[in-house]
């Protein structure tokens, strides 16, 4: 990375759309994918300031999201979460429909779905799934473009949410097959929640039993049968995740960034680091920056 930037770039929605919400269908031609390679910013990672979607309805792109790269094909469905940071890596010939919208007009139950959603990998459709959701993709630009109509933020409002609406569901119905005992699910599903709003200043997993009301030993027996590990794994996931971020997308020092994520002792936080991905801090960032 040539320049170095302070904090992780984010991507404004007000400075393009109003009102909290945007939907619109992308065309990016050979010439446009010859212009993205030559730009250093239209290739940096960010986050976008809002929940965001993205049905691939021709050509390819490649994507990478907190440093996975996924090769997305037509008829595919991407939901992104604001916390995450990504970049385009790829793409051609591409027709892509996007809606993005914050949480302040997002329905809280489907806010709450989203949040125990996250990560989500590209998801592939069937074809009848994908030919609803690119028509009302198209009913949803026609009303965005009725800005004189009296009632006009409240048809877009309800109309994106039920854009995203058929996005969960379609995430939903594939963990049918995947869903365990619905007692470790719940539970499971809510210390993640509370993982994400607390990993900061909470480390313990004895913490978040407490903040579930249920013993340390109960919480670690439903999250390993849920997911497959325990919950000091998820702890030091989630926490590692976040300082790979801003190693490779600021300029912050090893102790900054281990005192931003509540670690006084920097030394022990690179030794966890250390331990989750074998290599320390400092050799992730001198080995992915090149």
């Amino acid at each position: 990375m040539s320049k170095k930037i302070k904090n992780i770039p984010v991507n404004v929605m007000a400075n393009h759309f109003d009102a909290g919400i945007a939907v619109e269908r992308i065309f990016f031609s050979t010439s446009d994918e010859a212009k993205l390679n030559a730009s250093d910013e239209a290739k940096q990672a960010h986050r976008e300031d809002r929940h965001s979607f993205f049905l691939l309805e021709r050509g390819k792109v490649s994507v990478e999201i907190d440093f996975q790269q996924f090769e997305i094909e037509p008829c595919s469905i991407v939901y992104m979460h604001p916390d995450q940071v990504h970049r385009i890596l790829k793409l051609e010939d591409v027709t892509v429909a996007a809606w993005g919208i914050n949480n302040e007009n997002l329905q809280p139950e489907y806010l709450h779905l989203l949040e125990n959603l996250t990560p989500a990998k590209p998801l592939m459709l069937d074809k009848e799934t994908f030919s609803i959701l690119s028509e009302a993709i198209s009913l949803c630009i026609k009303f965005a473009n009725r800005k004189n109509d009296k009632l006009y933020h409240s048809l877009l409002k309800d109309s994106c949410n039920a854009l995203v609406a058929l996005v969960v569901s379609q995430y939903l119905e594939l963990d049918k097959s995947k869903e365990v005992a619905s007692r470790f699910k719940l539970i499971t599903d809510a210390f993640k929640s509370a993982l994400e709003s607390n990993f900061i200043h909470v480390k313990s997993p004895m913490l978040y039993a407490g903040k579930l009301k249920i013993s340390t030993s109960y919480l670690n027996e439903c999250v390993k049968v849920a997911t497959g590990n325990a919950v000091s794994y998820h702890i030091q996931q989630r926490v590692v995740l976040e300082a790979k971020r801003l190693l490779y997308h600021s300029n912050k020092s090893v102790k900054e960034i281990s005192s931003e994520l509540g670690y006084d002792d920097y030394p022990y936080f690179s030794r966890i680091f250390l331990k989750v991905t074998g290599v320390t801090p400092l050799t992730f960032r001198n080995k992915n920056r090149g």
